[in-house]
């Protein structure tokens, strides 16, 4: 489901008018609370990124509908990965340093 927001009026050069400007919703990402939800996503998941800090991680999914975030412990996220492997999703991880 995507939303769409009127953003405003935009003079348009090229066409020598002002045109409506309609802006499709950037949503920000849904933050799921259990693993349940995650499994339950993960089917219909086109990419997983792992973003890895110290003891914690945060699995982002995405899907065609939105981006929805796990925040975990670094051994479930590897679980995690393990799972979606098995899955045939791609998954992308990125290590933090601070």
């Amino acid at each position: 489901m995507h939303t769409w927001s009127f953003a405003g009026v935009g003079y348009c050069e090229a066409r020598g008018a002002f045109i409506r400007v309609v802006v499709t919703g950037a949503l920000v990402p849904k933050e799921l609370k259990s693993r349940d939800e995650f499994d339950k996503l993960l089917e219909s998941a086109a990419e997983v990124r792992v973003s890895r800090q110290g003891d914690s991680a945060k699995v982002k999914l995405r899907t065609k509908v939105a981006l929805y975030t796990f925040k975990t412990t670094s051994e479930e996220a590897d679980a995690i990965i393990k799972a979606t492997k098995a899955t045939k999703t791609p998954v992308v991880e990125f290590n933090q340093t601070k």
